[in-house]
C-alpha cells in the first residue's frame, strides 16, 4: 500500500490538539448549566448557584476565601494584579507568561500603569535567583518598584512548579516584600499532575490570590478569582463591575462550577487530559524525526515535527499550532474529551506524513 492510501479513507478528525479551548462543555458542567436555567433567580451574583459555587471553592481549598467570577482569564489576571499593586509598581513574571504574551497589555491597563518586568528560566519556570536579581537590579525612585510575583501553574510550556519550588519562590517573594499571584488557567492539571491538595499548592505555600481556571477543563465561560487574604478582596466586586465583569445572570457563570466541583469532576477531567498527553508523548517519541522539547507534566506536548510532515497533517484536517509559544515547536494540547483513539489516530497520521515526506525528498 502506498504512503497515504490508508489515511485517504480515514474519517477527518472531529477533535483536535490545537487548544483545550476547542473542547465543548463536559457533561457535569452542562447538566448544572441546564439545571440553573429552570425558573427565576436573583441577578448580579446574589443567586443560590453562585453562593453554592463559592462554598464549594472554600471546601476545595479547606479555607474561608473570597471568590469572584469573571468572564475570562485575561480579566481575572488583570483585575487580580491591579488589586495587588499601585500604578508605580511592577509585576515580575516569566517572559513566556500569558500576562505578558497574550493579554494585550490588560494588566498594565487595569493597574493604571504598573509595568510588567520579564524574567527568564528554563522550561517556563522562574528561579528564586531571577526574582532576587530583578528586585535588586535597581532601587532608585526612577524605576518601577517590584510589588508582585506572578507564577503560572501549570506553565505556558506545560511544566509544573513542584511544591518545593513553589515554597522556595514564595519565601523569596515574602522576604523581598512581594505579593504572590498565581495564574491558574490550568491549575487543575497541575494539581492532578502533582497529586497534592489544592490548599498545599496555594495558600499554605503563601499564594495571595489564585486565578482559578475552569474553561480549559470543561466549562464554557467564566473563571474564578480566589483571594486567600480576605483583606485583599475588599471592594473587588466594584473593580469587577468597573471592568465590565459583573454578569447580570451570574448563575450561568457559576453553575458549571457547581457541576465540576461537587463530586470531583474537575480533577477527573484534568487527570484524563494529562494521561492523554502522556500517551501522545510516548507515541511521538517513537517516530523518527520528531523531538519532544519540554518535559510533559500536564496536558501539553511540545514537539518539533518535520515541516513537510506538518503541512501534510494540516491538509489531513488536523488543527494544531506551531510557534504559538516558542518558535519552530508545535504545541499539542489534550482536553477532557480527548480519547485514546484520537491520540493514536494523530500519531498514525504523523507516521504516515513523515513517511510520505521521506518518499517525496
Amino acid at each position: 500500500m502506498k504512503n497515504g492510501a490508508h489515511s485517504a479513507h480515514r474519517p477527518r478528525p472531529q477533535r483536535h490538539f490545537a487548544s483545550d479551548n476547542y473542547a465543548g462543555l463536559c457533561p457535569e458542567a452542562l447538566a448544572a448549566l441546564l439545571d440553573a436555567n429552570t425558573g427565576h433567580d436573583i441577578s448580579y451574583g446574589d443567586d443560590a448557584w453562585t453562593a453554592r459555587a463559592c462554598d464549594l471553592i472554600r471546601d476545595v481549598f479547606q479555607r474561608h476565601c473570597e471568590a469572584f467570577f469573571v468572564f475570562n482569564g485575561t480579566a481575572a489576571n488583570a483585575l487580580a494584579l491591579a488589586t495587588l499593586c499601585r500604578p508605580y509598581h511592577s509585576i515580575l513574571c516569566h517572559e513566556l507568561a500569558h500576562v505578558e504574551t497574550a493579554e494585550c497589555g490588560a494588566p498594565e491597563f487595569f493597574s493604571n500603569g504598573a509595568k510588567v518586568l520579564l524574567l527568564s528560566g528554563p522550561n517556563g519556570k522562574i528561579s528564586p535567583a531571577e526574582v532576587e536579581r530583578a528586585v535588586h537590579r535597581r532601587t532608585d525612585i526612577h524605576y518601577p518598584k517590584p510589588a508582585v510575583l506572578s507564577l503560572t501553574q501549570a506553565t505556558e510550556l506545560g511544566t509544573v512548579y513542584t511544591l518545593d519550588e513553589l515554597r522556595e519562590l514564595v519565601a523569596v517573594a515574602r522576604r523581598l516584600g512581594l505579593r504572590v499571584h498565581m495564574d491558574g488557567a490550568r491549575f487543575a492539571n497541575a494539581v492532578a499532575a502533582l497529586d497534592v491538595s489544592p490548599a498545599d499548592l496555594t495558600w499554605r505555600a503563601g499564594v495571595d490570590v489564585l486565578c482559578f481556571g475552569m474553561t480549559k477543563n470543561g466549562s464554557a465561560v467564566g473563571e474564578a478569582v480566589v483571594f486567600f487574604d480576605e483583606d485583599l478582596a475588599r471592594d473587588f466586586d466594584r473593580r469587577c463591575k468597573q471592568g465590565g465583569q459583573l454578569a447580570s445572570k451570574m448563575r450561568f457563570l457559576s453553575a458549571p462550577w457547581v457541576g465540576m466541583l461537587r463530586e470531583g469532576a474537575w480533577l477527573r477531567h484534568a487527570r484524563h487530559a494529562n494521561a492523554m498527553a502522556k500517551r501522545l508523548e510516548a507515541g511521538l517519541r517513537a517516530l523518527p524525526g520528531v523531538t519532544i522539547t519540554y518535559p510533559v507534566e500536564s496536558n501539553a506536548v511540545f514537539a518539533r515535527i518535520p515541516p513537510a510532515a506538518e503541512a501534510r497533517l494540516h491538509q489531513r484536517g488536523w488543527h494544531f499550532y506551531t510557534g504559538v509559544v516558542t518558535p519552530n515547536e508545535s504545541r499539542l494540547m489534550c482536553s477532557w474529551d480527548t480519547t485514546p483513539e484520537d491520540v493514536d489516530a494523530f500519531v498514525a497520521d504523523v507516521r504516515e506524513a513523515i513517511g510520505a515526506s521521506d518518499v517525496a525528498t
